[in-house]
């Protein structure tokens, strides 16, 4: 089990991290981008998840920058509450916020990201402008509106064919503006990776799993 840690950006904002250590010698270090509801339990679960399979894990509080401590639910209201903290992250936050995250794991060897919802944009943007291995997107939305400028490192994106936030047809764009990326698809809606989610779909997070460790392997250890 991991634990929050203080960390500082570079601008002096101070924010929490969920930092989990893997039981033996790090493969490398996983950087996790949280969906919109927080540093929550079940972001905390993916974290240590990714420790289990031998990655120094870390996921930090992104919307600290607007109120500690914010963990949601997944009610309409809540999802409302996430949609209104996302809007006021820059992508400046994100890159700053990520290199201190960055500086702390960075000792484990390589370094990736991996995020899901909103979180999926975070793992794009960190293939965009840091220095790390690769980064796995997990139905990231706005990517598909973030396109003027793409990835330098390999990049793995799951999609669930019956997302009703993201339309096939936007994917496509992604597809086309990114075609040395991997995409997978999956008969199954947004969110499908989030076991407290109504579209969770375990067969569909069980194999996005399978191929994001064989891609962490790959390019990380």
């Amino acid at each position: 089990m991991g634990e929050f840690t203080t960390l500082m950006a570079r601008d002096g904002h101070k924010f929490q991290a969920y930092l989990s250590a893997p039981p033996g010698n790090p493969r490398g270090a996983v950087m996790i981008g949280q969906e919109i509801f927080g540093v929550n339990g079940h972001i905390r679960a993916v974290v240590d998840g990714y420790a289990a399979n031998g990655y120094v894990a870390i996921a930090p509080s992104f919307f600290d920058r607007i109120r500690g401590g914010i963990q949601l639910g997944y009610s309409a209201d809540e999802l409302q509450e996430g949609v209104g903290y996302m809007m006021q992250i820059t992508r400046e936050n994100i890159v700053t916020d990520l290199s201190a995250a960055l500086a702390v794991v960075r000792h484990a060897g390589r370094v990736a990201a991996v995020g899901y919802c909103w979180g999926g944009y975070v793992a794009f943007v960190a293939a965009c402008d840091l220095p790390i291995a690769c980064a796995v997107s997990y139905y990231g939305g706005p990517i598909t509106r973030n396109l003027e400028q793409l990835p330098s490192r390999p990049v793995m994106y799951h999609w669930g064919e019956r997302d009703s936030h993201i339309p096939l047809a936007e994917v496509e764009k992604v597809q086309a503006a990114h075609p040395a990326g991997i995409h997978h698809f999956y008969p199954a809606g947004h969110g499908f990776n989030c076991t407290e989610r109504t579209d969770f779909d375990a067969p569909s997070a069980k194999l996005s799993l399978e191929r994001t460790l064989e891609f962490l392997h790959k390019h990380v250890g």
